[in-house]
């Protein structure tokens, strides 16, 4: 049995590694230049289809290039110095995407992204597997969502780009997101989201929404309400004082 002050010992440790990797990408070295994203775009193109159901296996077939793509992402680091913003946006996009992807296939076939964790001592969700390492830095899907893609550029559509490879997340866009097209790309991934009604239920006087709208309500709502954020897409007007509810999420693979 583990002793009271060695226990206190690991759980500041715990806490200190897990400050350090919430702000390890902010002072992260890199001289790295933009990438192109042209490889995953063919890929996507490829093995994904127009309502986002993914061929995983083609992806494992596909590995050269795939692999070759991962390759890329991980040598090269988004950097102040030689990136624009939206550079690094449909970098970290692409980049929370194309990983996601990489740990279905190297479990496939599984039924749900969430069983994959399950065999892992000490790890809880299959967002906290930390694979990911890019330019010597060590990464989970968690850390690009959470520290970085919401904590540094303030743009709630980033929920409509990034997909959990599940039936009810926002679909795996088949087009690569590129810094030239990005506001275009975020503008339609969140118009087609929010009008899809097997995400969400949009009526007038009632709706029945996506528990992302839950999950992070606070991320639509720093400048507005969340039926004022969701009526710029939606293509049914919402009255301010509409009923809310939250649809069930399916977590059963996207494929």
């Amino acid at each position: 049995m583990m002793q009271p002050k060695t226990f206190l010992a690991f759980i500041i440790l715990s806490l200190f590694t897990l400050l350090s990797c919430s702000t390890k990408h902010r002072s992260v070295k890199s001289d790295s230049k933009p990438i192109s994203h042209h490889t995953w775009d063919g890929l996507l193109q490829t093995h994904v289809s127009n309502e986002g159901n993914v061929n995983y296996e083609g992806f494992i077939q596909d590995s050269v290039k795939f692999n070759q793509y991962i390759n890329l992402l991980q040598a090269n680091h988004p950097n102040d110095t030689n990136w624009t913003k939206k550079e690094q946006l449909a970098y970290w996009i692409n980049a929370y995407n194309a990983f996601t992807v990489k740990v279905i296939v190297a479990h496939y076939p599984v039924e749900s992204i969430k069983d994959i964790a399950g065999s892992i001592p000490f790890i809880n969700s299959t967002w906290d597997i930390r694979f990911i390492n890019i330019e010597g830095n060590d990464y989970d899907l968690n850390n690009i969502e959470h520290n970085i893609l919401r904590q540094d550029f303030d743009e709630p559509r980033i929920h409509f780009a990034i997909n959990c490879a599940s039936i009810s997340c926002p679909k795996l866009l088949n087009e690569a997101y590129f810094a030239e097209t990005i506001d275009k790309q975020l503008e339609q991934a969140a118009k087609t989201f929010i009008n899809n009604p097997t995400k969400n239920q949009i009526g007038q006087n009632k709706v029945a929404l996506s528990k992302i709208f839950s999950w992070f309500k606070g991320d639509f709502t720093k400048k507005q309400s969340l039926l004022s954020f969701i009526n710029q897409y939606a293509d049914t007007s919402i009255s301010e004082d509409a009923s809310v509810t939250h649809l069930d999420y399916n977590w059963g693979l996207n494929r």
